[in-house]
C-alpha cells in the first residue's frame, strides 16, 4: 500500500511501522496519541512546522 500525506499517522504506522523513526526524528513524538488516529500526515506536519513534501521523500526512501 502506498503511503500518502492524506493518510492519518495511525494508518501510516499500521501500513509500515518502519516509518515511526522518521516521524520521531522530525519531531512528531505523539505517535500513539488520539491525534495520530484522526490527523493526517499533512495536518500534523503543518502543526509541527514541518515540510510535508520533504517528510514524504524520507518515507518514500524506505
Amino acid at each position: 500500500m502506498t503511503i500518502t500525506k492524506d493518510m492519518t499517522i495511525g494508518e501510516i504506522l499500521r501500513t509500515n511501522p518502519a516509518v515511526a523513526p522518521i516521524l520521531l526524528e522530525a519531531g512528531m513524538h505523539c505517535l500513539g496519541c488520539p491525534s495520530a488516529q484522526g490527523e493526517s500526515l499533512a495536518e500534523a506536519a503543518f502543526v509541527h512546522g514541518i515540510n510535508v513534501d520533504e517528510l514524504m521523500e524520507k518515507i518514500a526512501a524506505l
